[in-house]
């Protein structure tokens, strides 16, 4: 562990000294989260605590190492639902023939104008949470919620997997229906506390953006260019899943791709 605290501590020294070195030859900077963040260390952060270097290492490795387990399980079930639905994977693909075509691979700017992909990993993840029991939080003072005393400083776990399966609130909980997030009625925030795959409120996810694009591109990617197969024998995936500060499937996902572009250059 000491030697991958050091490789990343090496690679976030060398991308934050690249940045600096951008900043001080007039480059133009980027608004995002490292400009935002060294920014910060200039103007002194909130007065009260001090943003340091190694303050910014450390929260870039959070949105390093937070998005990558998460990105990786929440792909995995939902190429697992897909292949386990055949019209759910008819209406994706079309989607990306139409979008992107079979004469092209799969590009950031193809993300935004795939509604329906869109919905089916929202639909993943309202039924496999990457985090089941969300981040846990603490009461800074006591207080009543529902009728129920919480002390200040209890430890507090909100199980969203099991909001995200209520029957009072989502028809046919257990099914993977991609078509209900078409409406626009659902988004990241966590305003109405039916849907927060990411938390709400101050301590909502930060890394929401990068992760939405990061698991939107790798499977529009994988889907786009390969068509996909179960093992012979299988009719179909098992999606159980296991439990644990991040939630993964129970039995790991086998499938055969086979090309489906129309240039073999564009795997290359």
């Amino acid at each position: 562990m000491k030697d991958v605290e050091l490789r990343f501590d090496r690679i976030f020294e060398k991308v934050i000294n690249q940045r600096l070195t951008m900043q001080k030859e007039g480059a133009k900077e980027s608004n995002d989260f490292l400009t935002f963040l060294l920014r910060s260390i200039d103007e002194g952060g909130d007065g009260k605590t001090p943003l340091t270097m190694t303050h910014l290492k450390a929260m870039l490795l959070d949105m390093v190492v937070g998005s990558t387990d998460t990105s990786a399980t929440t792909i995995e079930f939902a190429m697992a639902e897909i292949m386990n639905k055949p019209v759910v994977l008819q209406k994706a693909l079309k989607e990306l023939d139409v979008v992107v075509g079979k004469d092209s691979i799969v590009q950031e700017s193809h993300i935004h104008k795939l509604p329906y992909l869109d919905a089916v990993m929202k639909e993943t993840l309202r039924l496999h949470p990457a985090l089941p029991v969300l981040i846990p939080h603490c009461p800074s003072e006591t207080c009543t919620v529902g009728g129920y005393t919480i002390p200040k400083g209890s430890r507090i776990f909100v199980n969203v997997w099991d909001i995200h399966r209520d029957s009072s609130n989502w028809k046919n909980p257990l099914e993977f229906n991609p078509e209900r997030f078409l409406n626009g009625k659902y988004d990241y925030t966590g305003s109405d506390f039916n849907y927060f795959p990411f938390g709400s409120g101050k301590r909502i996810c930060p890394g929401i953006a990068t992760a939405e694009r990061l698991v939107m591109h790798l499977l529009a990617s994988l889907l786009h260019s390969f068509d996909w197969k179960l093992p012979q024998g299988e009719t179909k995936l098992d999606v159980s899943e296991k439990f644990g500060l991040v939630m993964k499937k129970k039995v790991p996902m086998v499938a055969i791709p086979t090309p489906r572009l129309l240039d073999s250059e564009l795997y290359q």
